[in-house]
């Protein structure tokens, strides 16, 4: 049953349109996004199917293209939906950052790094490349890994420093296996980064893992 479907008042659109996106559940939410379901299951069986086939939402948004395509009734119109929603709000949080001095507003760019790194299911290292006012000059991903780690090197990443005259940066990478606690690799690679960037005068403010629905930060932890 699509959207259309549902008797005047009865629907999550409805619901919406009366009492705000906030007092849906995930699973109207997914339903809306959705539109329509297949034959004998409806948009919000739908999504509330997939939320647990996915272990909620943060699982769905994770989920690779594959998975989520061998699902009953996701085709690709559905999947290009779904995709288009956490890009949206992926550039939402990006522009929000950019506009805030990220040292008084962490908060609003550990979201944008959860919207950007949180979806991915292999390891991805994440260069935010900031002026002499901690302004946002640029968000580049700079390596790719498998689930077992990315092979991260200095150099590349001091060329792209100078080359967007960037007076401090950001290093985050997302951690697959969900848990953000860092390893024995990621300390090293950050100790190596901060060597390489001071001797340009580059200031290395922080270091962030992403897990699933959390961060770890070098710096709030002493390590930078």
């Amino acid at each position: 049953m699509s959207m259309a479907g549902w008797a005047f008042g009865e629907g999550p659109r409805d619901k919406l349109l009366e009492r705000g996106a906030s007092a849906l559940s995930d699973g109207e939410l997914l339903a809306l996004l959705l539109n329509t379901g297949y034959r004998d299951c409806s948009a919000l069986d739908m999504a509330r199917n997939l939320l647990k086939e996915f272990d909620g939402i943060s699982g769905l948004i994770r989920s690779d293209q594959s998975r989520l395509l061998a699902c009953s009734g996701v085709g690709p119109a559905k999947y290009a939906r779904l995709c288009a929603a956490m890009e949206l709000a992926r550039r939402q949080a990006l522009q929000k950052a950019s506009a805030a001095d990220v040292l008084t507003s962490s908060s609003e760019t550990r979201r944008f790094l959860q919207y950007h790194l949180g979806s991915h299911s292999a390891e991805v290292f994440t260069c935010l490349f900031l002026d002499s006012q901690h302004r946002v000059l640029r968000c580049e991903d700079l390596f790719f890994g498998t689930l077992d780690g990315a092979a991260v090197y200095p150099r590349e990443v001091a060329i792209r420093a100078l080359q967007y005259g960037a007076a401090a940066v950001i290093f985050a990478h997302n951690h697959p296996s969900g848990v953000a606690e860092p390893s024995s690799a990621d300390r090293r690679i950050t100790e190596r980064l901060c060597s390489a960037l001071s001797l340009l005068d580059i200031r290395v403010l922080d270091h962030i893992i992403v897990g699933c629905g959390r961060e770890y930060s070098f710096a709030e932890q002493g390590l930078l």
